[in-house]
């Protein structure tokens, strides 16, 4: 078993040992393992997956750092992470169709708040598609 942590701006979202955690990356999925190399990684967002004993639990998560310490735990640190289960995909349609308003309007906002838009285009999307699939 490997000790696992999910930490969001909120605080603490799971806490618990582990089998196996499945993690999108920028470099695409990885399953991390017990005993696994010290490694840091950027998060993407999508879905993860957590393998504890004869369960599985997805969670939609959002962008930030993977970081596997050399004592074997492992830390997602997200902007957000949300179980599957818990998706209110209502409110993620409604969250992705004002990102695709404002992105529209693109002429009337600088970098940063396209940035910004941009991910929340993305934290609904990856919200909505993580949630139709455990619904």
């Amino acid at each position: 078993m490997m000790p696992f942590n999910i930490v969001t701006p909120e605080g603490v979202i799971y806490k618990d040992d582990v089998l196996k955690v499945t993690v999108p990356t920028e470099a695409g999925e990885v399953t991390i393992l017990e005993n696994h190399a010290p490694m840091v990684s950027i998060l993407k967002a999508g879905e993860l997956h957590i393998y504890k004993d004869d369960q599985i639990i997805s969670m939609a998560v959002s962008t930030g750092f993977i970081e596997i310490r050399p004592t074997g735990e492992l830390y997602i640190i997200a902007d957000t992470a949300e179980r599957a289960t818990d998706i209110d995909i209502e409110r993620a349609e409604t969250a992705k169709k004002r990102a695709e308003e404002l992105l529209k309007q693109q002429q009337d906002i600088n970098d940063i708040d396209f940035a910004r838009i941009q991910a929340s285009l993305e934290r609904a999307i990856t919200r909505i598609g993580v949630g139709n699939t455990y619904k």
